[in-house]
């Protein structure tokens, strides 16, 4: 990359919500968009063999490690937060299981007054995101880019479980994803071919060569740059090389939870 270059939008970070806004923003021929990634491109086989995860929690390459503080309520001791540090993102590194937040979290923040934030307001998008091999209904859709299913050869230690939790009386539901997701049920997961299906695959790779985005792994931000009060750009180093990307339109901040908020301070 040269030391200065211009797109519309500047995406910082490439995981679950920095791939899929890559992927819509450059439907349009007419805006460029660069995708910037903290670590480096999804290339490791542990990431695309699903039984990988488990090495994945602890892979200092791809994963950051976080550690929370010491907590006083917890005898001092401290939470192991694992975020994805490469192409996809969390998504690249966890245990693939496909679950949507819970309806109530999304009303509240409609009633808050964030207007099309309701459940059933973002349900027409976890539909249109998702090819789903097993469900075609009014809660999932098929030939959408990210894959969900069942998988094939489930332990059956699970439905021995479900019935000893239905035999406790507690509640059995057929599905975690249509909206009450409070009970026992199978969890569907994201693999496709019985490989991962991270947001990566699932959005990015399958239109990288389109000529209005660009992505750049192993871009370290460090700083959003501001004028007027306006976000107009980022200072980044891209293999110890100090850069500054300017963004015409918005720079969109998408580092996850840990990551963005450090970022803005």
């Amino acid at each position: 990359m040269s030391q200065t270059e211009t797109f519309d939008y500047v995406i910082v970070g490439a995981g679950s919500a920095g791939c899929v806004l890559a992927n819509r923003l450059t439907e349009d021929e007419n805006v460029t968009v660069c995708l910037l990634e903290a670590g480096p491109r999804d290339k490791s086989p542990l990431i695309h063999i699903p039984a990988g995860f488990i090495r994945m929690m602890f892979h200092p390459t791809y994963n950051y490690m976080f550690m929370s503080p010491p907590d006083p309520n917890m005898k001092n001791r401290q939470t192991f937060v694992p975020r994805g540090r490469t192409l996809g993102g969390s998504s690249s590194i966890n245990g693939m299981i496909y679950i949507r937040g819970h309806r109530r979290d999304f009303d509240e923040w409609a009633e808050l007054g964030n207007s099309g934030w309701s459940f059933n307001d973002l349900l027409p998008y976890f539909r249109k995101s998702e090819n789903n091999e097993n469900y075609d209904n009014p809660a999932h859709s098929r030939g959408g880019p990210l894959n969900v299913k069942y998988l094939d050869k489930p332990n059956p230690l699970n439905h021995v479980f479900l019935e000893a939790a239905e035999s406790l009386q507690k509640r059995r539901i057929p599905d975690f994803n249509a909206g009450d997701n409070e009970g026992f049920s199978i969890y569907q997961v994201t693999i496709k071919n019985g490989r991962r299906h991270s947001v990566a695959n699932a959005f990015v790779h399958p239109i990288e060569d389109r000529r209005n985005l660009k992505v750049v792994t192993d871009a370290q931000v460090s700083r959003i740059v501001l004028e007027g009060g306006r976000a107009t750009g980022v200072e980044l180093t891209v293999n110890g090389a100090p850069l500054r990307l300017n963004a015409r339109s918005e720079v969109i901040v998408s580092a996850g939870a840990i990551q963005s908020p450090q970022l803005l301070m």
